[in-house]
């Protein structure tokens, strides 16, 4: 053992000499420039920021790489560094032109700035590669300053890199990798084409969302033959639309809706009754349905509309029931009985005076601390639980948080349980979920049904889409049918020829794209 380290040290004896013997050029002052700005993770995070201006697979690069980058500074600065000491370089191999001025005082070993930088092209890398094709030679100059700059042995370094890499690789076990931008699904062949929008009636919810954005012009625009309904505070959003079929009569062959996940399913229960397809332009904050679905933008809508291009979708439904009688409502994505409902209400009370998503976390951490477990009766079983939650269609992955669909026609609901009867249960909830070994631990349920029936000793409440929709005492889940939504066939080759797959979750690089293309054609129209 001693004589491999041995060798090392005389191969990072050989590379610092090597480095050191390099003749003077303007890459100096570069690498000096580019280290100091990868100090505390600047460079990286600053990246991610910029990354998570554009929806879809760019913003999911970005958050993984924060969190990697957060992760692997703190394996490497408060962990190892802390358990291993290694002086630094001597200073005086180099040049007084390429040190490093102050030089770091920490152990040597390894290289933060390495493992943050591999960090984050792995984690990038995972969400988007052709984003770390221009992120990766980037992190790997970081990685080679710390040694041009005589602050790290190369040893250092190239540990440094593995550790990073190894912890943002880690991140797949609590936050899977979406492997595909949209959820599968069987297409519709006989949807109805409306270019420009005609025979569409569309209902624009310009609260949700941006409160900054309405988007009823870009998408009059858009489609300029569509009918456009802006929903009301004192009519719901189903009911207008229902008032609208019922004056249009045949000339409408589908429905839209621009708005968030609560909007998007009172409008799908709508065109479910009418037997009418839909159409989502996704407007709202999160749009859970219009990612799974693999919708991200109107032109995409635009798109699938024009040519008729469709895939057909579960509808779930709920029916509640009390002592004054039943009700039934409908949802695309979930619904859920327990804490999560009383963090609804606790946000939708807060969020007017401080904004949603601090009244978001304000709530998630208040109801925390006063969870108190529900009473449950499930085929017939009573159980205690701390939560209940029912998906429209099975989530992935399993035995864990759910975190997207893979798909939107499987006809079955995702039953997912916290079991509240077993000692010290939220404790062993959190230690499982920390170790991503929920699905494994005796607190955690998880079944895949066509339809539930759930038994409750008093009215609980119940939220579906993000929304609290009532109290009852006797739940039926089950999924009511499937309707046809448009989603635009990537492997139709009108849109292989016009835009590459790899551009159409980020307009930006489409525009990009297509710019260089019209570049090249004028370029290589010339004598």
């Amino acid at each position: 053992m001693y004589r491999k380290f041995q060798r090392v040290g005389r191969f990072d004896r050989a590379v610092e000499s090597a480095v050191g013997a390099l003749p003077a050029s303007r890459v100096d002052q570069g690498l000096l420039s580019l280290t100091t700005s990868a100090n505390y993770s600047g460079l990286w995070l600053g990246i991610a920021a910029l990354l998570a201006t554009r929806k879809g697979q760019t913003r999911r690069a970005a958050m993984r790489g924060a969190v990697a980058v957060g992760g692997a500074s703190l394996v490497v600065n408060a962990g190892m560094k802390t358990l291993i000491a290694r002086r630094r370089p001597a200073a005086e191999v180099l040049p007084v032109y390429r040190r490093l001025v102050p030089a770091p005082v920490s152990s040597s070993f390894p290289s933060g700035h390495a493992a943050c930088a591999a960090a984050f092209a792995t984690a990038v890398a995972l969400e988007s590669p052709r984003t770390a094709a221009v992120v990766a030679p980037l992190a790997a100059t970081v990685a080679y300053s710390r040694i041009h700059t005589g602050v790290h042995w190369s040893s250092d370094v190239f540990v440094g890199a593995a550790v990073g890499s190894v912890v943002a690789l880690a991140t797949q076990r609590w936050w899977p990798v979406r492997e595909s931008d949209e959820a599968l699904a069987r297409p519709v062949r006989e949807a109805p084409a409306m270019p420009k929008g005609k025979g569409l009636v569309v209902v624009v919810n310009p609260v949700s969302g941006d409160p900054n954005y309405d988007p009823t012009g870009d998408i009059a625009t858009a489609l300029p033959e569509a009918v456009l309904l802006r929903t009301r505070p004192d009519i719901d959003a189903a009911d207008q639309l229902e008032q609208a079929l019922a004056e249009l009569g045949p000339a409408v062959e589908a429905v839209g809706v621009a708005g968030g996940d609560g909007t998007v399913a009172a409008v799908a229960a709508v065109a479910l009754r009418h037997k009418l397809p839909l159409a989502v332009i996704p407007t709202g904050t999160l749009n859970h349905f219009a990612r799974d679905l693999g919708v991200y933008d109107l032109i995409e809508v635009v798109d699938a509309t024009g040519i008729g291009e469709a895939v057909a979708v579960d509808v779930a439904s709920v029916e509640l029931e009390d002592e004054t009688g039943s009700s039934t409502r409908y949802l695309l994505n979930t619904a859920s009985i327990g804490t999560y409902p009383d963090m609804v209400r606790m946000r939708e009370k807060w969020q007017h005076r401080w904004g949603k998503w601090p009244a978001f976390a304000a709530a998630l951490v208040v109801t925390l601390r006063r969870a108190e477990s529900i009473q449950i009766q499930i085929d017939g079983r009573w159980q205690r639980v701390w939560f209940l939650f029912i998906g429209n269609g099975p989530y992935h992955p399993h035995g864990a948080v759910p975190a997207f669909r893979d798909r939107l026609d499987s006809g079955l609901l995702d039953v997912r349980w916290l079991r509240a009867d077993v000692r010290w249960s939220r404790t062993r909830a959190f230690m499982a979920l920390a170790l991503s070994a929920i699905g494994h631990s005796t607190v955690y349920g998880e079944r895949q049904l066509p339809e539930l029936l759930v038994d409750l000793p008093s009215p609980e409440a119940l939220a579906t889409d993000g929304e609290v929709v009532g109290k009852a005492s006797r739940l039926h889940f089950r999924v009511a049918g499937q309707i046809p939504v448009y989603r635009r066939d990537e492997s139709n080759p009108l849109w292989v020829d016009r835009v590459r797959p790899h551009h159409r979750r980020a307009p930006w690089l489409r525009d990009w794209f297509q710019s260089l293309t019209d570049r090249w054609s004028s370029t290589s129209s010339r004598p």
